[in-house]
């Protein structure tokens, strides 16, 4: 009698378990519950004006050369700070100054590509904009073996569709700046040192000229008390490489109420003629 009675009562908790187990199917990567996080962006950031770094790195920029007068002796004094910068060179220049470019890339410097002629993009056609960019790449990489790793437009203007182009055919992000000292209106050494001493936050980068003598005389004063604020240089591909992501804005305190904010004050931002100096 009790081998039967047995029997039924497995018979019951097989059946139990097997409905258990239709009730509760096992977890699968399909299934599993969605995490309440951002989603990743499936495009990368390709316009740049600022970096955000958790450690005092900057980039300083160079545009408009090679030239011939300037540029090698800005290249001893970064030699001399052990310093890496970022050039953004014009394709009709490199053609003039090869030599002076080679010296740049052999030296450690990086390279961008910043037109053949300085022309304001934005206003030209497809045909055009291919050229001037296109141009400039190959002379780069004729003269120096290396291919610019980033894309500064003149006068900042480039359309989105421009830069997600540029992106596209040849790799470029788009480098804006942070700081501008408006060297190009030659407001004496001293003034553009001053600018970019007083404007230079972590993750920032910095445009100037190298075309300009008074720029380059600035150089001294301004690699000098960058260091001695605790800067740290690097090139442009290094720093957008350190990009963090910003962290969340702490949310505001609420209100105090009025007797207690009572009683707490009782207590108490054309064209480029070739490489001479402008």
């Amino acid at each position: 009698m009790l081998r039967p009675l047995f029997a039924s009562i497995a018979s019951l908790a097989l059946i139990a378990t097997a409905g258990a187990q239709t009730a509760t199917p096992s977890a699968s990567p399909d299934a599993s519950p969605k995490t309440s996080g951002p989603a990743a962006s499936p495009h990368p950031k390709i316009v740049w004006n600022r970096v955000h770094v958790e450690a005092p790195y900057i980039a300083l920029t160079f545009d408009d050369g090679p030239s011939a007068a300037n540029t090698p002796r800005l290249l001893e004094m970064l030699a001399a700070r052990k310093i890496k910068a970022t050039f953004f060179v014009v394709g009709r220049c490199v053609q003039e100054h090869p030599e002076v470019l080679k010296r740049t890339v052999a030296e450690g410097h990086e390279i961008g590509n910043h037109s053949w002629s300085h022309p304001k993009l934005s206003s030209m056609s497809d045909a055009a904009v291919h050229a001037e960019i296109k141009k400039t790449h190959d002379a780069v990489l004729a003269a120096a073996g290396v291919a610019p790793k980033s894309f500064r437009p003149p006068y900042g203007a480039f359309t989105e569709r421009q830069q997600r182009w540029a992106f596209q055919e040849f790799g470029y992000p788009t480098i804006l700046w942070t700081v501008d000292p408006f060297d190009w209106k030659k407001p004496g050494p001293k003034v553009v040192a001053q600018r970019i001493l007083s404007e230079t936050k972590p993750g920032a980068i910095i445009l100037v000229h190298d075309i300009h003598k008074q720029t380059v005389d600035a150089i001294p004063e301004v690699l000098d008390g960058l260091l001695a604020k605790g800067f740290k240089f690097v090139t442009v591909s290094e720093l957008l490489a350190m990009d963090q992501p910003k962290p969340k804005a702490t949310p505001a305190p609420a209100p105090e109420s009025p007797a207690k904010a009572s009683a707490s004050l009782a207590e108490s931002p054309t064209l480029l003629t070739c490489c001479p100096e402008r």
